[in-house]
């Protein structure tokens, strides 16, 4: 959720709600008018100003790009890079959707972005990123919707009144300008797909899905092209690929079932084709899904966020290239929609909960990816979004679920980025939410000048004790899942022709081998453990669908069909017609790294996996085998006799 006024988030979610309910009772409620910014009878006397920590303004040095080790994000020394970052709205659109786009008062909290980010009709760019230094920001998520790429019409002179260099600019050349001026501070830059229309996020409002408002090939398209824009400016560093993921009026959207609302599907695909076609450098930030369901007591709702992923997580073409991104507010919960009065359940918020249920909570839904070790899913997790209100939230509540959160973040060495940076105030008030405020003469109001209870809470954050230095080299574990159309993580096999032309393929990434398979299902497990990378740099691949290389004397699964290897070979991949193994995929592997001495793992009628196996429950629901760590797989056993699918029986695994 996008917003930065606690009337506004239910402003907004309440016209979520009542879209919803509108599949159960046929009505469409008209959305309540955005919360608008408070004016004070007169000036306030200023707070004496309570500085910042002294080295929170201090820049780290970091070389782009920036990948992943396990749960850590790295620079290209292999050093620990925290994203310590804020969200920097307003491109993507502030406009709630009615009335005119000129009025403010027709705009989130009464602050009209002007379809750039927010801010620039009231201070210098420059003023604003040296303020996001000062208070410890060294990366920006920078929020854009699809039309803000089309959009043709310049920006009016009011929308950039503090940075007169910037009038007569389209919204996407104001991006740019923002960009580089960011970029060229030091600091790290995350693109934001965050709507599909330019104004306000996050209701029933055509902006629910990546394509609600647009074909998925159009949304694809789009991305291609900001991601090649800012290609040579290597201090742009991700991709995050679509903002809140949701319930339309009618539909849910899903994780893996391969039809139009898959948002798994949607993001791996996207994911690849980026690193493939634009640019192979970038970070892919895929946020869980935000909520499912009719928030109506009785009726299934909540919010999935990160919690599909433990069944089935990405694996992208290019291995150390993912993060998982989830949002937390106060005011919502796992099964809260965050309204009240129509459409508010009986479901606790997330400030309701204690403090060991709001620890149990934040792991099931999120930090379970970054705080469970060796498993497919295994991936930095960003807390992309997380915020409250500023100087006038009084509540207890809300206060005490900050403070726990933050306590949190410090707890889980996550990676964040707090919503928002920037807001607006008149005589020191207005939504409050921000952590930088200016007035229409360009008066700041930062948030140690005082006054700001969250101050403490921030600093805390800021300067906690964090994982710094080198990250060494970590083993990696994927996940395949052909469950609808190839899996094809290698790019040296996605540059080879079709190698089993109609069934569908699933091949490890470069530098990985196949370790497990699923007995139905299609699911496979890979993984770089103990040998690194195999795959011999001028050696071929071999497509196995008989039993050729079986030798004499060494049936290893008598009366079932087995797809073996050759010698020197190993399992990289395998193809599947319906749930029928169709041909396995070898490998050669460098003279003298492979073994001779093998067994036969079967997992036809239960698991198979060893003691304490590492990679996580990669085919669940159904028999699985894998070979051990220091192992590799050679082959693959089937049955077609009567009452058999030709699925996995057994895996032949011999010795590194």
């Amino acid at each position: 959720m996008t917003t930065s006024s606690p009337i506004g988030r239910v402003t907004v979610r309440g016209s979520l709600v009542r879209a919803a309910l509108a599949a159960v009772l046929l009505l469409l409620s008209a959305p309540l008018a955005p919360a608008a910014a408070t004016t004070g009878a007169g000036p306030e006397p200023k707070a004496a100003p309570t500085a910042a920590p002294p080295d929170l303004g201090a820049a780290q040095a970091w070389t782009p790009p920036l990948s992943t080790r396990g749960r850590w994000i790295v620079d290209a020394n292999g050093d620990r890079f925290r994203l310590r970052s804020g969200n920097w709205h307003g491109a993507s659109g502030t406009w709630s959707g009615s009335g005119s786009v000129d009025d403010d008062a027709s705009h989130h909290a009464g602050e009209n972005s002007g379809r750039v980010p927010l801010g620039l009709d009231r201070a210098p760019v420059a003023e604003i990123i040296a303020g996001f230094r000062e208070i410890g920001v060294n990366s920006v998520r920078l929020p854009f919707s699809n039309e803000m790429i089309h959009d043709a019409v310049p920006v009016t002179d009011r929308a950039v009144a503090a940075n007169p260099s910037l009038r007569g600019l389209t919204p996407l050349q104001v991006y740019d300008a923002v960009v580089r001026d960011l970029t060229a501070a030091g600091l790290a830059v995350i693109l934001n797909n965050h709507t599909n229309t330019t104004r306000w996020c996050c209701g029933v409002d055509g902006n629910e899905r990546w394509n609600a408002s647009r074909s998925t090939a159009a949304w694809e398209d789009d991305w291609l092209f900001m991601a090649r824009r800012y290609k040579d400016n290597k201090r742009v560093v991700g991709a995050d690929l679509y903002n809140e993921v949701r319930r339309s009026v009618w539909d849910d959207p899903n994780w893996g079932l391969g039809d139009d609302h898959d948002w798994f599907a949607a993001s791996q695909h996207l994911g690849d084709r980026i690193l493939t076609e634009a640019d192979p450098d970038l970070l892919i930030v895929v946020e869980g899904i935000n909520w499912t369901g009719i928030p109506v007591d009785g009726f299934a709702h909540g919010r999935p966020t990160l919690e599909p992923v433990r069944r089935l997580s990405h694996t992208l073409v290019d291995s150390g290239k993912l993060v998982y991104s989830a949002h937390f507010y106060d005011y919502t919960g796992p099964h809260h929609s965050g309204a009240t009065g129509i459409g508010e359940t009986s479901d606790p918020r997330y400030r309701d909960l204690s403090p060991e249920d709001l620890v149990a909570v934040l792991q099931q839904q999120a930090f379970f990816v970054s705080g469970e070790q060796d498993q497919h899913f295994t991936a930095p997790v960003w807390i992309s979004e997380f915020g409250v209100g500023g100087r006038e939230e009084t509540g207890a509540k809300p206060r005490a679920w900050f403070e726990r959160f933050v306590d949190q973040l410090i707890a889980k060495d996550a990676d964040f980025a707090y919503w928002p940076l920037v807001g607006w105030h008149q005589n020191r008030t207005g939504n409050g939410w921000a952590l930088l405020h200016w007035d229409a003469a360009g008066n700041r109001m930062g948030l140690y000048d005082g006054d700001d209870w969250r101050a403490a809470a921030w600093t805390r954050l800021m300067t906690a004790a964090s994982r710094t230095g080198p990250v060494a080299p970590m083993t990696r574990w994927s996940q395949l899942s052909p469950d609808h159309g190839d899996f094809v993580q290698s790019r040296r096999m996605r540059a080879l022709p079709d190698w089993d032309s109609g069934a569908r393929k699933s091949v490890c990434p470069d530098g990985q081998r196949l370790l497990g398979l699923g007995h139905t299902g299609n699911r496979g497990l890979c993984s770089d453990v103990t040998a690194g990378a195999l795959w011999a740099a001028g050696g071929g691949h071999e497509v196995v669908a008989d039993e050729r290389h079986v030798v004499s004397g060494r049936d290893w699964a008598s009366g079932y069909t087995k797809l073996q290897c050759a010698e020197g070979q190993f399992l990289i991949g395998y193809s599947v017609r319906g749930q029928a193994v169709s041909a396995a995929l070898c490998a050669a592997a460098p003279s003298g790294r492979l073994g001779g001495e093998g067994r036969t793992v079967w997992f036809d009628r239960g698991d198979n996996r060893g003691q304490a196996p590492h990679g996580g429950d990669f085919a669940y629901g159904a028999y699985k085998g894998q070979c051990a760590d220091d192992e590799y797989a050679a082959g693959i056993a089937y049955t077609g006799r009567v009452g058999s699918s030709r699925t996995p029986d057994a895996l032949y695994c011999r010795r590194l």
